[in-house]
């Protein structure tokens, strides 16, 4: 084999396959692993989709190292590459663990510069610390009472020692503290004065990040700040040719999430009050701010005369409401004036806060097809808030993301009833435009080539695992879990004898079982979602194996707990999206006018994206065994199960109950 060394100095600006191989290998050697076929494959994929400048979806199983997989290619790269990631526990895995090592294994001859870019509020805010925070009047106040003072108070001590010392400033790294707290030392786009202005600006945190970015070859950071920069335009990345997206199945969600806008009457009252002293009156009427404030209540009347869900057209009360926060906001925008020169924090606060409001109210007023608008009720101690996203994203994406730059969408989880289209589709490509089928068509004007690749796993699904499917158990109804998955659940705890994985639909759904099993079981362990917090509840789940973790969405996607913790895996049913979830159901009604299945297009195709990440829980290691469990009999007898279980790892299956009690019972005994 050559030389490492040897590897990197006969490197051209954009890597061949050769190159790839050998400083994989050197790699994977120095790091004391042992070379997958799959990591190999994909490491020359994503070499080739950038020197070609074809996009490439890769499946990258459990194990298979994908991480490596394109770091490498992306570091040999000739130019800047962005790698996107959904969860701050990958972007840790990549900065502190996985590009270091890697550093440190292929040596200095690389341009291995690399550096963490994240959104604004993700940074300590100097002047807020060292200024004080605005109240709702726009005044400066200092720290807080209580146990919420004693926290800033940590959080500000922190923060001067991280600038003495040059550290970075990252939410990440600090001491303990909650949502509330860090809000009185962070401060969002729109709140800050900027750099021409601020004092603090050549310490700034936010500054230098954006800084040491522009300097580096690899940038990480996250899924909505790669929206905000290369979907909605705003500025936030330094240039580059080519973005690697990790975790890409939640790409969608996060791209919607970062263009969704709320809009409370509270939101309103605050831009009001907070813009009141920097208003001057005129003449002696009332001033802009105060024409807001009414605003505020008309929208209040409005919203308590609007019932929750989908706004599929404003009734008279609600759009005369937001055409008048809509015209006060934009008055009280413009009664500012251009920026003056002073550093005000207050003044830049609150005009921020007016914008937000008037380009909010805006978008909501003008009620356009391509989005959807729906009122979210009042909860305890949460009020109503109205809600506008994109009907869908698919269009933004390929327009100013995919023609710009060349994308690797990587993950576990992108084939969907056993094929790239679902997700390519959703992401902004055809079918039509796929290099790797008979007869692309790329000649086309403003065709998108692009490529998928299945690197398989190194996991023997089919003997690590089974799938079990309880075809016998009635169809789960709206009361949620009934006598008979009570029973079913037990049973194969007990068979179990714990080590089980609950993945519910609701949280009633896992308070109803836990309450069930404990009362059943008591001689194991039952923890429920919210008994204390994930971190804590996962521990002791790791740490007792006699233990059943339930709970809902989060560990459906976010928990890794190899080896014998957990050999059963539960699911209560099929997760298709809510009948009332306003976003879901106005896109599988568009799919259905355009001609589509709007079913399968968007809530089957929901559904399998979550099942198989329930399911890719059980096996994470080469030793892991277990059983997945469903206790929906819908997987196997509805004519779109072969699509929800063509989605899913290859494991065995079997619809025989007392087959897997047995082989839960044998694993149970080691």
């Amino acid at each position: 084999m050559t030389s490492l060394s040897a590897a990197l100095t006969s490197v051209q600006p954009v890597p061949e396959k050769s190159a790839v191989r050998e400083v994989l290998a050197a790699a994977v050697e120095a790091l004391g692993g042992q070379e997958r076929t799959g990591q190999v494959q994909m490491a020359e994929a994503v070499a080739t989709a950038m020197r070609d400048q074809h996009h490439l979806l890769v499946q990258a199983g459990t194990g298979t190292g994908k991480s490596l997989g394109y770091l490498v290619p992306s570091l040999l790269n000739g130019d800047r590459v962005v790698v996107a990631t959904a969860t701050l526990a990958l972007q840790h895995q990549l900065v502190e663990r996985d590009i270091p090592r890697l550093v440190e294994a292929v040596g200095d001859r690389l341009d291995a510069s690399y550096a963490v870019l994240k959104g604004r509020s993700n940074y300590a805010c100097l002047h807020r610390i060292r200024e004080g925070v605005p109240d709702d009047q726009g005044v400066l106040v200092d720290i807080p009472e209580g146990s919420m003072g004693a926290e800033v108070l940590a959080l500000r001590a922190w923060a001067e020692e991280e600038s003495e010392q040059g550290g970075t400033g990252e939410r990440d790294h600090a001491p303990r503290h909650n949502e509330r707290t860090w809000r009185q030392v962070s401060v969002n786009h729109r709140e800050c004065l900027g750099a021409a202005r601020c004092a603090f600006a050549q310490e700034c945190f936010a500054e230098r990040a954006k800084e040491k970015a522009a300097q580096s070859h690899l940038i990480v950071t996250n899924h909505s700040l790669l929206a905000i920069d290369a979907i909605e335009g705003v500025p936030m990345i330094p240039d580059y040719d080519a973005v690697v997206i990790d975790e890409a199945h939640e790409l969608v969600a996060r791209v919607t999430q970062a263009a969704t806008d709320e809009l409370t009457v509270g939101d309103v009252e605050r831009a009001a009050r907070r813009s009141q002293k920097h208003v001057s009156d005129k003449g002696g009427s009332s001033s802009p701010a105060d024409d807001l404030a009414d605003a505020a209540d008309a929208l209040a009347d409005a919203l308590a005369a609007t019932a929750p869900g989908r706004i599929e057209q404003p009734g008279e009360q609600l759009a005369d409401a937001l055409a008048l926060v809509r015209d006060a906001a934009r008055s009280l925008v413009s009664a500012f004036g251009k920026d003056e020169g002073d550093a005000d924090a207050g003044r830049t606060q609150a005009k921020g806060l007016a914008q937000e409001v008037f380009t909010t109210a805006e978008r909501m007023a003008a009620c356009k097809e391509s989005d959807v608008l729906w009122l979210n009720e009042a909860r305890e101690r949460v009020p109503a808030r109205l809600a506008v996203a994109p009907l869908q994203v698919w269009a933004q994406m390929r327009e100013r993301l995919l023609t710009e730059k060349t994308v690797v969408f990587a993950s576990a989880t992108l084939m969907l009833g056993g094929d790239f289209n679902a997700v390519a589709g959703s992401l902004g490509l055809k079918p039509s435009e796929r290099l790797d089928t008979g007869a692309p068509d790329t000649a086309a004007e403003g065709a998108l080539p692009w490529r998928g690749l299945d690197v398989g796993s190194p996991f023997d699904y089919a003997r690590q695992g089974i799938l079990y499917v309880a075809r016998h158990l009635p169809d789960p109804g709206r009361d949620g879990l009934g006598p008979k998955q009570i029973d079913e659940i037990v049973e194969l705890i007990d068979a179990a004898q714990g080590r089980t994985l609950g993945l519910f639909s609701s949280r009633r759904a896992a308070e109803t079982a836990a309450e069930a099993v404990r009362e059943r079981l008591p001689h194991l362990t039952t923890l429920a979602q919210g008994d204390a917090q994930l971190p804590e509840l996962a521990k002791q789940f790791v740490e007792d194996h006699h233990t059943n973790l339930f709970g809902t969405l989060t560990l459906w996607q976010g928990l890794d707990v190899p080896g014998e913790t957990c050999q059963l895996v539960l699911i209560d049913r099929i997760p298709f999206p809510r009948p009332d979830d306003p976003l879901m159901s106005a896109r599988a009604r568009a799919a259905d006018r355009a001609g589509g299945n709007g079913f399968m297009q968007v809530s089957a195709t929901h559904a399998a994206l979550l099942l198989a990440q329930g399911a890719g829980r059980l096996i994470r290691t080469t030793d892991d065994r277990g059983v997945v469990a469903i206790l929906d009999p819908r997987l196997a007898t509805k004519r779109y199960g072969s699509f929800l279980k063509a989605s899913l790892p290859p494991m065995w299956s079997t619809t025989d109950p007392a087959v897997v009690r047995q082989a839960l019972g044998r694993l149970a005994e080691g």
